[in-house]
Formats: C-alpha cells, structure tokens, sequence
C-alpha cells in the first residue's frame, strides 16, 4: 500500500501542476476570457469523470478474470499522462495557427471564435484529463487482486494520497515557474509521471501486484448490502461536487479585496481548501473505521460552515490575510473533505465500477458548480446571496420529513434541535455579515461573470475597483498615454486601437481627435460605468467614430484583420496581476505589430514594477520592435514605452502641440498639471530615456515571454533581495498584492519603492 501512496502523491502534484499550466498555456493561444477559462476547466473535469467511469465499467467487464493486467493499465496511464507535457503545448499551438488561418480569410464574431476555440480545447484536453480520472478505478482494481482487507476503502486511501500531492502541487509551481518557465515546469510534471508508470510496471514483473486470484473481494451478504446502498448517496456526492466548487469562485471574490489579484494569492486560496481538504480525509481515515454515513447533523451542519467565509471577509474584522482566507475556508473544506471519501468507500466498498461511477458523479458537480455560480448566481444576485443559495440545501436537510430520515442516521430528537440551531446560526451569518463594498457609502455597484465592479468618490477623487482592487483614478497619465502617442505618428491619425477601458479616459482623449476609435474590454460592466466618469460617455459610444468590443484585447486582434495607426496598451494594476503578463510579452507584441500600419506606434503603459520587470518588459519590446522610446508620465509615476518598426521622429513639446486638433489639446490640459500645452509635453520631453537604461536595471533578466511572466512570479527573487539587503532595506512593489494604486502626484522615488 505504501507504493500506491507514493504513486497518488506523485499523481495529484502532477494533477494541479497540469491543470495550472495547461489553463495560462490556453489563455496565451485563445484569450483571458471567463468563457474560456471555464471550458478549460469543464473540460480537466469532465476527463477526470469520463476517465473515472470508463476505468470502471472496464475493471466490472474484465477485472475478475485471472490475469487481468490492472496495474498494468494504471501504468499506461500515468505514461500518457506524462506525455501531455509534450503534447498539449504543441496541440495548442497547433489550434492557435489553424484559428488564425481561419481569421486571416475571414474576420470572425466573438461568439463564433469562442465556439471554434472551445472546440479545439476539447479535443486537445479531453484525452489527457480522461487517462486522469482512469487513474482511480484502475489502482483501486490492482488494490482488489491483492485481496486486502484495506481494499474495502481503498478509494479513501487514495483520495488522501492525491489530495496532499495536490497541495504540493498547488504551491511547488509557484517556484517552479519563476525559475523555469511553463515549459521547465510541465518537465518536472513528466518526470515524475514517468517514474510512477515505471515504478508500477516494475511491480507487476515482480509478481507483487499482479492478478493472480480472479476471487472477489467481497462475499455474497456484503456484495449485497453494499448494492443496496441507498441512491441519496449518490445525490450527497453530487451536491458535494456542487456547492464545493461553486463556492471557490466566490471565494476568490470574496477574498481578492484584501489578498490581492496576484498568483500566489489565488494559490494560497486554494492551497487552503486543499490542505484542509486532506485534513478531512486523514481525520476519516484514522477514526471512522466503519466507514458509515456520518450522522444527519453533519450535513446541516455544512450551512453553518460554509457561510463563515462570509464572516470572514467582512471588513469590520480586523484579521490578516491568511487568517481570514484560512478560517473561511478551512472548516468547510475539512468537513466535505471527511464526507467526500466516507461515500465513495461506502457506496463502492473497494469496487472499481461502483467508485468509478461514485466519482464521476462527484466531478458531475464539480462541472456545474463553477458554471452556476460564475454565469448565474454571481451576475444576478452577487456574493453573499450566492453563497446563502448554495447552502440552502444543507439548511433543508434539517427539516427532512420523518420518512427520508433512514438514510441519514442520528435524528433523534436532540440531533434536529442542534440541526435547527445550526440553521438558525447560518441564517445569522448572512444577515449581520457585510461585504467588502460597504467601505464605498457613495458607490454603484455592477456584477458580471468576470467581476465584481466598484464605481465610488466624487470629483477628481472617483475610483473605480474590480474585485475590490483599485484599477486607476481620474489622472492626466492616462490623457497623455493617447496624446503623446498620436501626436508622435509620421502623418495625422486615422484610427487608433485602446486596449483596456478603465474609466475611459484614454478613449476619451483618443475621441477628441476625431478619429474612429475601438476600445476592447475584457469586463463587460466597465464600460457601462463610463457617464459615472465623464457626463458625456453615453455621447461618445453612440458616435459613429466609436466601436466598443467586449472581449481580449490580444484574441481581438488576432481574429480581426483591421491595421492601426496607434495601439495604446494600459494594462490593469497591479503589475503582477495574474495573466497580465499576457500583454507585456514577446508574443503579444508580435501580434500587435502585425496590425500597425507602416510607420505606426504602439504605445505600453507600465506602472512601476521592480528593476527585474522594468528590465524584462523594455528587453522584450526591444526585441520585438526596432525603435523604441522611453518617458517617465507627467506625474512621475511609471513608463510610457512608444515602440514602432520605423523611425520615431524626435518633435519638440511645440511642434507636438502644434499637430493637436484644438479639441484634443483641450482635452489634454483639463486636468493639468502644467499650466500650458508645451510645459505639458516639456515635462516628459525631457525624460526621454533609451530601453537599455532600463535593462541595465537587471541585465540577466531574460525579456518576458508567455512561457517567463517574470511580472507575475517573483517571490524567490524577492527573498534573495531580502536576503542580501535586509528587511530594514527591502520594500516591495508598490503595486503589491491587496494594494490600491497610490494618489496621481505621488513622487517617483514612492514609485520606484
């Protein structure tokens, strides 16, 4: 037994390992999109429950004949799961050039693109996540031929294996990537795939693990009492699946305000729930030898738990980060890590077929989940009513009527006033909780399937949040990123592309220009905060000249053909936002030059970012592009980069005023801060830099690249700088997780910090 612990250890590190890597590998060929997202994610799930039933049905057709070769199988498995390290990237880019091919001769609609890209995920994906979830029942049948007794809960013991090799799968990438990219870290994935499939197959030479007795495990009176288990177990391992990963996209939501949108905070979200997960298992493992239904007040009693989140990430709490994400989830996740194992062991009792199906059902809802509460419950009623509904079954079970009570153990007549009170106890928890929104009294609030958007302040104080994430403020820098580079084109513009929408001010500024404009966002209820902003952005998306897309930025411009004068990228802090990078790369620069006109600019926003990132981003726009131009913004904080393949002319502040229509320039000094439209571009004309100042901050960084997001990992640089310099010398980025952007003004020394 002590081999299959190791193999599902090894197992479930490749799992997460896979599963995060494939998902940043897709978003870089097919976009950072919530649809998207969601169908690489239906799909891993949706392999692991085919994969689970199919193995099943296999071992009930085959698996009491002698000789059958279970373990073999499991070894062939876990080879080809070893070998999507090298597949999947190459499929991948295999589907990205076929989809481009079909845009180059036609441009395709959103939705058309989503359909063919969903398409292609899921005959690249599907295979491999099937060989996956093929892993359980076929072990479970190498564990049944050696007639243990411990094949009984044999599902259990694995379960607990692959959960905490999940864990360290969860956190191993994290370092993983930084050092070695994408592509470094799916080969340590491989590696250890190929030593399980050796491993087992060595076994079954030796004669330790093969099938030599087609006896079954279990005797005719036990066969029988475990098929006539009751079908609510099923219903329960549904509904486990369910409300588990429905909950977890809330609690990203619920939790991004204070631990920030970057990488390491998402993992330790789920490193959580995966801990406390594997908390559950062992505590079942080592107690609840039996292997029964834990009584009825365990499962109202999941209401109780799963709405402490919503304590949790109250903002009248005054807890640390860790500690709201780890009593929020924690409990929960422990709980349905207890109840998950205990009904697959009894409803299979070490039956391959029986535990196959048990676990698909399981991933059933694992698949719904997400999708309900990421296209339904969050957009139509938001976080905290989304997570009341998910637990209203739970609250149900409580008043269950006389004759459903068999299959649920344990109501007496003390158990259902406990269960009542954990109802009662539920319910206050949603009632005298607040969420994070209530910090902003003068707010509007909008809710889509991508974020949670805050619009709040007044005057030139206005902000506006995604997730409870600052994302920018009314700030002449974003005027300028638009001004500076259409006055700096070799002839007048004649359109120009924004990516990001923000508060719109870009756009707006590229609008007095009176030029045809697009702008793409990726959050559908940004832009419909515009007039909050600006009182005449309902005037400016209705003119003809304005073409607003809701999609991403970098697919939009590889599934339409249309060239561009300017394209002004403002990414959104912070810098190391997860999957940011995706708009500082290599590759998305070299898409972004395929639709410039000759002689026109792209023009890339960065906000602070440490000397590595600065470093990387100015090496990778250098290498892409062979003119390049730096400027520090008129209020110090940042890079403008303006990049082109030819020459940009170098024009003084006047003569770049003096190519302004009188709108524009309007428009450029409303917020100041100089006093006049020459002092404005004097105080970025004289901070002209050249790129290789900025990689000079840190030469040996290599440029970043969708394989090297060296914006978005950086924790082992960090603590070697902590190291080095000290805690007293080492601060860092300004843009960290959990913070908002500071106010426009701020010195340049601040930013740099």
């Amino acid at each position: 037994m002590g081999w299959f612990f190791a193999f599902f250890f090894l197992s479930g590190f490749c799992s997460i390992l896979y599963e995060l890597v494939w998902l940043r590998l897709t978003m870089a060929q097919f976009g950072v999109t919530t649809a998207l997202t969601s169908i690489v994610l239906s799909m891993f799930m949706t392999g692991l429950g085919l994969g689970s039933w199919g193995a099943g049905v296999l071992t009930r057709r085959y698996g009491q004949r002698v000789g059958f070769p279970s373990l073999r199988l499991y070894a062939l498995a876990e080879f080809l799961i070893g070998c999507s390290s090298l597949a999947v990237p190459a499929e991948l880019a295999w589907g990205h050039r076929l989809l481009q091919s079909m845009t180059a001769q036609n441009a395709y609609s959103s939705g058309s693109y989503y359909l063919a890209s969903g398409l292609l995920v899921a005959i690249i994906l599907l295979p491999w996540c099937t060989c996956m979830g093929a892993t359980f029942p076929l072990a479970m049948a190498a564990i049944r031929s050696r007639q243990r007794l411990e094949s009984k809960r044999s599902f259990s013991f694995l379960y607990l294996a692959n959960v905490i090799g999940a864990v360290a799968g969860a956190i191993a990438p994290l370092f993983l990537i930084e050092l070695y990219g994408f592509s470094g870290t799916m080969r340590v994935g491989t590696v250890c795939n190929v030593i399980i499939a050796v491993s087992a197959f060595a076994l079954t030479l030796g004669g330790r693990a093969s099938a030599r007795s087609s006896a079954p495990v279990l005797t005719p009176g036990e066969r029988r009492a475990v098929t006539a288990q009751p079908k609510v177990l099923l219903v329960l391992l549904f509904m486990t699946g369910l409300v588990t990963m429905g909950m977890e996209v809330i609690w990203i939501r619920l939790f991004t305000p204070y631990a920030g949108p970057v990488v390491y905070s998402f993992a330790f979200i789920l490193i959580s729930y995966l801990a406390a997960t594997f908390v559950g298992s062992f505590v079942y493992r080592r107690f609840n030898t039996g292997g029964e239904v834990d009584p009825y007040l365990s499962w109202v009693l999941l209401a109780f738990l799963g709405l402490l989140s919503l304590l949790t990430s109250d903002p009248r709490f005054p807890l640390n980060t860790p500690l709201r994400v780890l009593l929020g989830v924690g409990p929960f996740a422990g709980w349905i890590g207890y109840l998950t194992p205990m009904l697959v062991d009894r409803w299979a009792a070490g039956d391959p077929d029986r535990a196959g199906r048990a676990y698909a059902v399981n991933v059933l809802g694992c698949i719904l989940g997400p999708l309900l509460s990421g296209f339904v419950l969050l957009p139509l009623v938001g976080e905290r009513a989304a997570m009341l509904l998910f637990v209203v079954p739970w609250m149900g079970m409580a008043f269950l009527p006389s004759r459903r009570q068999e299959a649920l153990p344990g109501t007496r007549m003390g158990t259902r006033i406990a269960a009542y009170a954990s109802v009662v106890a539920a319910l206050a928890l949603f009632f005298t909780t607040k969420n994070f929104e209530t910090l902003f009294p003068d707010r509007e609030v909008l809710r889509d399937s991508t974020a949670t958007v805050i619009a709040t302040g007044n005057g030139m104080h206005k902000r506006l949040l995604t997730n409870g994430i600052g994302i920018t403020q009314l700030t002449p820098i974003t005027k300028m990123m638009a001004h500076l580079t259409l006055a700096s084109l070799p002839q007048p513009p004649r359109n120009a592309l924004v990516i990001c929408f923000g508060m719109g001010t870009t756009y707006k500024s590229v609008m007095s220009w009176g030029i045809p404009a697009t702008v793409v966002e990726l959050i559908p209820s940004v832009p419909r905060l515009f007039t909050f902003y600006h009182p005449d952005g309902a005037t400016l998306l209705a003119s003809p000249l304005s073409h607003l897309v809701i999609d991403d930025g970098r697919r939009y411009m590889e599934r339409m053909p249309e060239k561009y004068d300017a394209i002004i990228i403002d990414p959104p802090p912070p810098v190391r936002a997860a999957g940011s990078s995706l708009l500082y790369s290599k590759e998305f620069y070299a898409v972004a030059k395929e639709r410039l006109q000759p002689g026109g600019i792209l023009a890339q926003w960065l906000p602070f970012g440490d000397e590595a990132v600065q470093s990387s981003v100015a090496r990778a726009l250098e290498q892409s592009f062979t003119y390049v131009r730096v400027f520090r913004p008129v209020e110090e904080n940042g890079w403008h980069f303006l990049a082109s393949m030819q020459p940009i002319t170098e024009r003084s502040a006047d003569d770049l005023v003096r190519r302004m229509p009188a709108e524009a320039v309007s428009d450029m000094m409303a917020w100041g801060p100089a006093a006049t439209p020459t002092e404005q571009f004097d105080r970025m004309m004289r901070t002209d830099l050249t790129t290789q100042k900025l990689i000079n901050r840190s030469p040996d960084t290599p440029p970043l690249q969708d394989d090297r997001p060296v914006n978005e990992y950086d924790m082992l640089r960090h603590w070697t700088h902590y190291v080095h310099s000290g805690m007293r010398n080492w601060k860092p980025d300004q843009y960290g997780a959990g913070s908002n952007p500071p106010p426009a003004g701020e010195s340049a020394q601040k930013g740099n910090e």
